[in-house]
């Protein structure tokens, strides 16, 4: 046999053969299904599926093996668009396990669509269905083709926010209701979000104070309390702020005080409180978390597996986090596929934060009817996924004829 006859013999073989320490050739041991075949699979299609409140999406093959992953929930049919025209073209015919090629090349030939909103957006769902689909190929949990740290589950604190209230904000007393409904379940760590926004900076009135007072009364004084700000206050608005609810009640954590935009005020923050302070959810892509951290010098990164471009993007978020000591706190409040793709991240990280956010099983989204094995916290703790892929079951059915495109 000449060399190049025997390097096409080791090349079609794909793992059949093995190069031992001691250079001779032997049969390689191997448990994988059709290990040859796995290597020369190719996709055949991406489809997104558009919601109410989330566009998730399907990765199809010639193996008959479909991957599941949500993109942003945010402006789904716009988010669909970007999959079918921008995303879907670089991955037909393409074999799922080079999902770097097709994450970069999806990324740089799309960027004047936006880095910072539907291209990372849509491009979530493209890879976490990949990775989803790899799992499935390989009969394997995300969590352990990433390399997986060996946590078995994450204790999660309760995250709730003022919209859906009566009057459309809830009051102080019904957050705090909200706040007591978490702790009666087993969280030992809430989170109450005021939603102030851009558009409502340094709010007058402003009902921060008191629906901090009604929460903390409600759940008492050893459950752990953290206050997103949502954005809502300019630098010496947001330390004032900040500084009275931690002397007042004892807040653990404020998440997002000032603009996303605004890196130096971050950092004005982050010197002057005694408290971690959180940020992440706005940062679509490692280049933005470089920043973040750089200049606005964070404590705690909030990485969205749906917002920052997907597992993949969100894994080198996270490296570069644990080069820079900081904890990844994966921002997830839906129980959805977003939560199950969270979960594997988080079981292959070596920097995960002690507790992690999740929303409970919001009813109003309307999708947990979409999946079989829906995801269920117990006493304020969700288990890693051990099942092929992300470890959400979507049921066919009920996907094609409740979705909206």
């Amino acid at each position: 046999m000449n060399r190049k006859s025997f390097i096409r013999s080791l090349v079609g073989g794909a793992g059949a053969v093995a190069l031992p320490l001691g250079g001779k050739i032997q049969a390689a041991t191997t448990h994988l299904p059709n290990p040859v075949a796995l290597p020369r699979v190719k996709i055949t299609a991406v489809r997104p599926y558009v919601f109410r409140k989330a566009t998730f999406v399907r990765i199809d093959t010639d193996a008959g093996v479909s991957g599941w992953g949500e993109a942003d929930h945010d402006l789904p049919k716009l988010t669909a668009a970007v999959v079918e025209e921008l995303c879907a073209p670089n991955c037909i015919g393409k074999n799922p396990f080079e999902s770097n090629a097709i994450w970069h090349k999806t990324w740089f030939k799309g960027e004047d669509a936006g880095s910072t909103g539907l291209l990372p957006g849509a491009l979530a769902g493209v890879d976490n269905a990949l990775w989803d689909l790899k799992g499935r190929l390989l009969g394997l949990p995300v969590h352990q083709l990433l390399g997986g740290n060996g946590l078995d589950r994450v204790r999660c604190y309760g995250s709730f926010g003022r919209s859906g209230g009566k009057n459309g904000l809830k009051t102080p007393t019904e957050m705090a209701a909200t706040a007591a409904a978490f702790v009666a379940e087993g969280y030992k760590t809430v989170k109450a979000r005021m939603q102030i926004r851009q558009i409502n900076v340094d709010p007058d009135p402003d009902e921060t104070f008191a629906i901090v007072r009604e929460v903390r009364r409600a759940i008492g004084d050893d459950i752990e309390l953290f206050v997103d700000f949502n954005n809502g206050y300019t630098p010496a608005k947001a330390i004032d702020m900040a500084l009275r609810l931690y002397e007042a009640f004892g807040i653990a954590a404020v998440e997002e005080p000032v603009s996303q935009f605004n890196y130096p005020g971050l950092a004005q923050v982050v010197a002057a409180v005694p408290v971690s302070v959180m940020a992440g959810e706005h940062e679509f892509n490692k280049w933005q978390v470089r920043d973040l951290i750089v200049t606005g010098q964070v404590d705690t990164i909030n990485a969205d597996v749906i917002k920052c471009a997907g597992i993949s993007e969100c894994l080198k978020v996270a490296h570069l986090a644990y080069a820079f000591d900081r904890p990844i706190m994966a921002h997830n409040a839906r129980p959805t596929l977003a939560c199950a793709a969270s979960l594997q991240l988080l079981a292959a990280i070596p920097n995960a934060a002690r507790v992690q956010e999740y929303g409970g099983s919001r009813p109003e989204l309307g999708l947990n009817e979409l999946f079989q094995n829906p995801i269920v916290a117990k006493d304020g703790y969700l288990e890693i996924p051990k099942t092929p892929g992300l470890g959400l079951e979507p049921d066919l059915e009920r996907m094609e004829r409740m979705r909206e495109n």
